[in-house]
């Protein structure tokens, strides 16, 4: 096809034996944008850095610009045109602005002394090309997340970008943010008929960015259309090979028990103000608001991470008074953070040991010692109770899917049997399967007794998994909704709304 920028023909790859791909055809046509979309571990990532050039592939070919690569290397991706915009953003946080943006340029010109007005020169055009302003001599880590995605595209401007490809670039972005970001793909698409991977699990963004999606499942293609080809029903079939209905979580609670946990006028400078609420057994309650609205900062205060300093907690009725994790913790509350890779995991460590970190105190004998049969009955009976997917659990738990690496963060905490759970942000950057495996796990916790406290801007996870939504703003509950009693367009008007 004229209008061809790449084509994958019979994409094959392996690792150690396992097969991450089988025989993946798709082509990415200049000016369009596009979507891939698969379930955490379909063999997207494999994807993009066998694009790359990252990976070598095992079988297939692949054609760039009308050029067949016998072997591609990330030197060849880059002069072909083919930039990458991982999650991390690849971006210096010491560094300022401009010198992200430029420096690669003067590096590639080979130029041996900077000349910082051409660096500033060349980060002001580039930033003109997606018309917004961001302070040049700011440092990147200062920035926020939006302002790094967009940096990063700047920056993927100036090494002359045919192709795109983004990797789950909405997932820590705000709804005005994400307007922000796909308005200036379409602006770059249009005007320079530059052509985009957009790689995300947030559906609803996939069916309002895309006009060619393309769906794998376990390492294959299983379709690929045209806007208007997919509504939601229809990714989902794809992507996971069966229909997902998901049930609202209508739950009362008894009334005549005491709440797990009870919070009185609690306050923490200007970010919580009169905090008042109570979680009873067997509840799912969700607390959602803008960022900056004090949801974060509720979770954090109830784990003991912000300091309180006004307010009454009782746990079980009983004065509690919670200054550290260690504190929360020994009141039998748990905590999974939104970010998991750097706060909830040691990514290096086994899944084995991420496992039992909490719990290896227990699993000593009389003289101190570890024993390796009680750590393997106890690793093995939370990789099976929550399906975690893995061939074997010495692997480095950085080697499991998003999903995956969720379920193992949750074992980490059930396995010592708390009564409370805070989650925040429980299935952010996770499949759709994954996800509705996740939130049946979570009805499954609430039913035998745990009051689980949910923190989420995800407005459809809220009305299908708590009984009761508390609404934030500006440090206050402002609001307590159950989700019979509302829909996903009201309860998202509330959510915005000053």
């Amino acid at each position: 096809m004229a209008n061809e920028f790449l084509n994958l023909t019979g994409i094959s790859k392996s690792f150690a034996g396992v097969h991450a791909l089988r025989n993946v055809d798709f082509s990415i046509e200049r000016g369009r944008i596009h979507c891939l979309v698969g379930e955490n571990g379909s063999g997207k990532s494999t994807i993009i850095k066998i694009i790359a050039g990252v990976y070598e592939r095992d079988s297939g070919s692949i054609v760039i610009n009308g050029k067949e690569f016998e072997k591609l290397s990330p030197i060849d991706a880059i002069r072909e045109g083919i930039q990458v915009i991982y999650q991390d953003f690849s971006l210096f946080p010491n560094l300022t602005v401009a010198e992200n943006i430029a420096l690669n340029q003067a590096l590639r010109d080979g130029r041996r002394f900077v000349n910082w007005r051409h660096v500033h020169s060349i980060a002001a055009d580039a930033l003109a090309q997606i018309e917004v302003d961001i302070p040049l001599n700011a440092t990147v880590g200062e920035m926020s997340v939006a302002n790094k995605q967009l940096i990063a595209i700047a920056k993927a401007l100036r090494q002359q970008a045919q192709l795109i490809i983004m990797d789950e670039p909405t997932s820590a972005l705000t709804g005005r943010e994400i307007k922000v970001l796909f308005s200036v793909i379409r602006k770059l698409q249009e005007r320079q008929s530059i052509a985009f991977l957009f790689v995300s699990h947030k559906l609803d963004e996939v069916l309002e960015i895309s006009e060619t999606t393309i769906v794998i499942r376990n390492g294959k293609t299983v379709s690929a259309g045209e806007r208007g080809e997919y509504d939601g029903a229809r990714l989902i079939y794809d992507m996971t090979g069966h229909t997902i209905t998901e049930k609202v979580y209508d739950f009362e609670p008894d009334l005549s028990q005491p709440p797990l946990i009870k919070v009185e006028n609690l306050n923490a400078g200007a970010a919580l103000i009169d905090i008042n609420l109570a979680l009873r057994a067997g509840e799912i309650v969700g607390v959602t608001g803008l960022l900056g609205s004090g949801r974060t900062e509720l979770a954090l205060a109830l784990y003991g991470m912000l300091p309180i300093e006004s307010g009454r907690i009782y746990i079980n009725n009983k004065p509690a008074v919670i200054r550290s994790n260690r504190d929360a913790i020994a009141h039998g509350i748990g905590y999974v953070p939104e970010d998991r890779l750097s706060e909830g995991l040691f990514l290096e460590q086994s899944i084995a040991r991420n496992v039992v970190v909490r719990t290896i105190d227990g699993l000593r004998n009389a003289l101190g010692l570890t024993i390796p049969q009680k750590i393997s009955e106890q690793v093995n009976q939370w990789v099976n109770a929550l399906r975690i997917k893995t061939p074997d659990p010495a692997l480095p738990v950085k080697t499991l899917s998003g999903g995956n690496q969720q379920r193992v963060v949750l074992a980490k905490w059930l396995a010592s049997n708390p009564g409370i759970m805070i989650l925040n942000g429980p299935t952010v950057g996770v499949d759709i399967g994954s996800k509705d495996e996740l939130h049946d796990l979570m009805k499954k916790l609430a039913g035998e007794g745990m009051g689980l406290l949910v923190i989420s801007d995800d407005i459809p996870e809220l009305l299908q998994t708590c009984n009761r939504v508390l609404l934030m703003r500006h440090g206050r509950i402002v609001e307590e909704i159950k989700p019979k009693d509302t829909n996903e367009g009201e309860l998202s008007s509330k959510l915005i709304k000053d």
